[in-house]
């Protein structure tokens, strides 16, 4: 049946025919053409059902059997440390995602961004991860310190919960063995001296030391917007999230949106110090939208300050007991939900571990029982061990549980081993336990974390093997459309976006990609290795692939 918009007596812009396309819109059509006038999506059916939307000046694109999906949106990441991470920080990742393999390897990448760098300006890098290096540790500060003393030193964690300081960075940071941390972070220490031994988590990383890094220039920050803006595109990805977002960020992209730098469209989700001022700002651009608020409650499983309710399978420094640890307590955080709830504002919460998912809920369930809001939509993030019980009560407080299952494939062997055994890695993720109850949970990468990749993290979705070619929880394994929702009409929906976002229907903004082959078809381990053909946004082609 051929869709077209209403009263609409004019011939198309662009005809996309001889292909595949699969819409995402709720019956799930598969379809042959689309037509788009502008920014928008004109028409959706066969070619013939289309035919007379084509002008004279009309573009026909014949896709010769490639296939045409919505463009991939992006329910969590950063994308503004996308562009800042490529502009100022060494590569520091292991396999599969780098090359560094020890700690002297690490130090080495170090030295050489030291060598480019002024004496007593910041030498950083990003992207460590202890469990990948062949010592199975941190980098203390005696070795950043071997590194240059006379530039301070940071060196980030795949996580990016924790980080590793040099001698001349704890100075600046007045980190000392009599330092008493801020709540929700901690400062390791040396077992024998009891002097801190270079590493920190959490708020001490987040909310104090990264303030301490001088920021990128004005032109710099406009550069590096549209370099991870770039990196977007080419992977399909026609809206980006970026969270933990404050105000001069924000103006960044506003600038870089007015000189026509940004491929994608991109939601941001203010930190919560600054959510009254940034729910007001108007961006003037359908390229910019302020989504909800983001706050912090716990950490990550692999940094081991994600906070679960029985202890890691691998004791933590020795503490068979240890069970990680929130930001700070349930009430606190309920008073925080709230005061947002009750101005109509949106909560995006960072939730790992069960413990705090508990204290998550608690906190939605507060603010509802104090003011009913039927569609608040409130997100947790990661949501990694969501029980089946927390499940249901996501379902009766229509919360949104958005998943990052490419823990599966890149920690997926770790968690097994390492941090949560056999048992608990199984339900990582749990995709289909959501889906069972009906819930239109959402799938991210998490960028810069691990690469922006949609095809990986559906195809992670799908198949849940490791990186060892381990499955993690076949039980929770989904289909390939389910997975694609995830990335795609779900997402929208996340945002308040699915009027205009998400599937291939009349009216929406013409948000496009073409794929090489078609995911519902392929085998399903080859999901990953599709290529993205073009990515356009709102009509426009912002990426084609080299032919």
């Amino acid at each position: 049946m051929n869709k077209t918009v209403k009263d609409v007596e004019r011939y198309a812009t662009s005809v996309y025919v001889g292909g595949t396309v699969i819409t995402m819109d709720p019956s799930d059509l598969i379809a042959e053409a689309v037509a788009v006038n502008g920014q928008r999506i004109m028409a959706v059916g066969t070619g013939e059902e289309v035919r007379h939307l084509i002008g004279p000046d009309t573009k026909l694109v014949n896709l010769e059997g490639k296939t045409i999906i919505p463009g991939f949106y992006d329910s969590h990441g950063h994308l503004s440390i996308v562009g800042e991470y490529a502009f100022n920080r060494a590569d520091l990742n292991s396999s599969p995602i780098g090359n560094i393999n020890s700690i002297e390897e690490c130090l080495e990448a170090l030295r050489k961004r030291a060598q480019q760098t002024s004496p007593g300006r910041w030498v950083l890098g990003r992207g460590y991860d202890d469990t990948l290096l062949a010592e199975k540790r941190h980098p203390t500060r005696d070795e950043l310190n071997s590194v240059s003393t006379q530039h301070p030193i940071l060196a980030t964690h795949i996580s990016g919960h924790l980080g590793a300081l040099n001698s001349m960075a704890m100075e600046i940071a007045g980190i000392s063995r009599d330092t008493k941390p801020p709540e929700g972070g901690r400062i390791r220490k040396d077992p024998v001296t009891g002097e801190p031994n270079g590493v920190i988590e959490e708020t001490v990383l987040i909310d104090h030391v990264n303030l301490l890094v001088p920021s990128l220039s004005p032109d710099e920050w406009v550069d590096a917007l549209a370099l991870a803006s770039s990196i977007y595109a080419e992977k399909g990805v026609t809206t980006a999230s970026d969270a933990m977002v404050d105000g001069p960020i924000i103006a960044h992209y506003q600038r870089a949106i007015a000189e026509d730098r940004m491929m994608v469209r991109t939601v941001i989700n203010p930190i919560f110090s600054q959510a009254q001022q940034a729910s007001k700002i108007k961006t003037g651009s359908d390229m910019l939208t302020i989504g909800g608020i983001k706050i912090f409650h716990d950490g990550s499983i692999q940094a081991y300050t994600a906070c679960l309710s029985q202890p890691y399978h691998t004791p933590f420094n020795g503490d068979p007991t240890y069970r990680g640890y929130t930001v700070r307590s349930r009430e606190k955080l309920a008073d925080m939900v709230k005061e947002l709830h009750r101005a109509g504002l949106q909560c995006v919460i960072h939730g790992n571990g069960d413990i705090t998912i508990d204290d998550i809920l608690y906190a939605f369930r507060s603010a509802q029982g104090e003011l009913l809001r039927p569609d608040a939509r409130h997100v947790i993030i990661h949501c990694q061990m969501a029980s089946e019980e927390q499940l249901d009560e996501m379902r009766r407080l229509g919360v949104i549980p958005s998943f990052f299952v490419l823990h599966t494939y890149y920690w997926g062997d770790r968690h097994g081993d390492i941090f949560l055994g056999p048992e608990r890695a199984a339900r990582i993720n749990p995709l289909k336990s959501a889906l069972k109850r009906g819930i239109p949970f959402t799938t991210h990468c998490d960028t810069p974390v691990v690469p922006q990749n949609p095809l990986m993290s559906i195809w992670a979705s799908v198949n849940r093997t490791s990186t060892s070619g381990k499955v993690i929880g076949s039980e929770q394994r989904i289909s390939p459309l389910d997975a694609m929702r995830a990335y795609t009409i779900n997402a929208a929906r996340q945002n308040f976006e699915e009027n205009i976002k998400g599937s291939i229907e009349p009216g929406k903004l013409a948000d496009l990609v073409v794929l090489e082959e078609n995911p519902l078809t392929c085998e399903t381990m080859h999901i990953k290795d599709i290529s993205v053909f073009e990515t356009i946004v709102g009509g426009k082609t912002v990426y084609k692939a080299s032919v």
